[in-house]
């Protein structure tokens, strides 16, 4: 298992809220200092929040439709888990260069999606994607983690090779008109879909629709995302019995599931630090180069109580740039900042998490299961810290 996989691939129920400046105001969102969510799913079934209604088309925008190629029934890849991630290759054919400045997700089977994730491929790249979907019976490649497309360790950990996503609480997420993320002629696209199996089967033959502007129609500043790993090491509460309250069994059953050579629980320790049990954890890392924080997302699962991420942490010049006291599950869209907030190389950025396993006791979800110690993984009813930084440079 490689880093850029354990970290690009670190991603479940994720939404992309790429914005910044000048938002339309039904994707305005809060100042991240004061945003809080309502009701979590961690406490109490929540509603989903409802989607965003359409934004119109902005001047010199086009949109592009994209789908899966034929239906496809999720099933557990190694026949044990709930969940299958399975990759699909789709071709926008593009006659020139292109800029998307906004992403929707279409899900055709939401009981069954967890997330969709939409990965750009770049020209040099495509035989690979090629050769992966063709080496895997059947429409596409499973594909835990990340898309298995030109890894490298760590590779793309400040830079990722995102277009959008979606989750619970999704809608289209529309750029400020000076962002957008660039694809050149020749790019492909990757949905990467999660299906949780536990909240039921059938078929799925999801869409996304992109919003496009010619790359030769004017200037706009590259967007990019960061992501923020951290560990989960999260024991059964005292007095718990079962093998799978220690962690190297529990460990061992999500390297079963999940197919991995290196359980990603263990990989994170190298960038985050020695393992330390508990219900909190975080990491922290330095800023590369000079860059301007337009929106922070958070990702955890159901367990998850509340994520903060913080710029300089413990310093005079800290400065909080996401805080949610309150996980909710069900909505996960991104939070724009209204006043974006400009880093220097050498400056530290960290995520820290909290969960707890009682809420076991009220989710469905974990109904007839035995609680276990929780680390890294990519099911439902695992867990997992991130924090996803959009930014621009320079």
């Amino acid at each position: 298992m490689r880093l850029r996989s354990a970290a690009v691939g670190i991603v479940a129920a994720l939404t992309l809220s790429a914005c910044g400046g000048a938002l339309p105001d039904n994707l305005r969102g809060d100042d991240s200092h004061s945003s809080t969510h309502g009701a979590s799913a961690s406490v109490a079934p929540a509603k989903v929040k409802p989607e965003p209604p359409d934004v119109a088309l902005r001047a010199g925008e086009s949109f592009q439709e994209l789908s899966m190629a034929a239906k496809y029934t999720p099933k557990a890849p190694y026949g044990t888990g709930t969940d299958d991630y399975r990759c699909f290759l789709v071709d926008p054919k593009f006659a020139q260069d292109m800029i998307v400045s906004g992403v929707k997700v279409m899900p055709d089977n939401p009981a069954a999606v967890h997330h969709v994730i939409l990965y750009k491929v770049d020209a040099a790249n495509v035989a690979a994607a090629h050769a992966k979907d063709e080496a895997d019976p059947g429409d596409g490649w499973t594909c835990f983690g990340g898309t298995g497309i030109n890894a490298g360790p760590g590779a793309q950990l400040n830079n990722a090779e995102w277009v959008g996503a979606w989750a619970p609480g999704g809608g289209e997420r529309v750029m400020s008109e000076d962002i957008g993320i660039p694809l050149a002629k020749g790019t492909q696209l990757v949905m990467q879909m999660h299906y949780n199996l536990l909240a039921g089967g059938g078929a799925d033959q999801s869409k996304a629709r992109l919003r496009l502007t010619p790359a030769s129609a004017g200037q706009k500043t590259p967007l990019e995302t960061m992501l923020l790993p951290a560990p989960v090491e999260l024991p059964c509460r005292k007095g718990t019995p079962g093998e799978l309250c220690a962690r190297t069994p529990a460990v061992a059953d999500i390297r079963k599931r999940f197919g991995e050579q290196v359980a990603t629980a263990d990989l994170l320790h190298l960038l985050c630090g020695e393992i330390k049990p508990g219900p909190t954890q975080s990491c922290t890392r330095p800023i590369n180069e000079t860059s301007t924080i337009r929106a922070v997302s958070g990702h955890m699962h159901l367990l998850g109580k509340s994520i903060t991420v913080d710029v300089n942490k413990g310093t005079p010049q800290a400065k909080r740039v996401l805080d949610l006291p309150v996980w909710n599950f069900d909505d996960q869209g991104a939070i724009p900042l209204k006043k974006p907030v400009t880093v220097k190389k050498g400056d530290k950025i960290t995520v820290t998490c909290t969960h707890d396993q009682a809420m076991r006791d009220v989710l469905p979800a974990y109904e007839g299961t035995k609680e276990r110690y929780v680390a890294w993984g990519e099911g439902t009813t695992d867990e997992m810290c991130l924090g996803i930084v959009l930014m621009t440079r320079g």
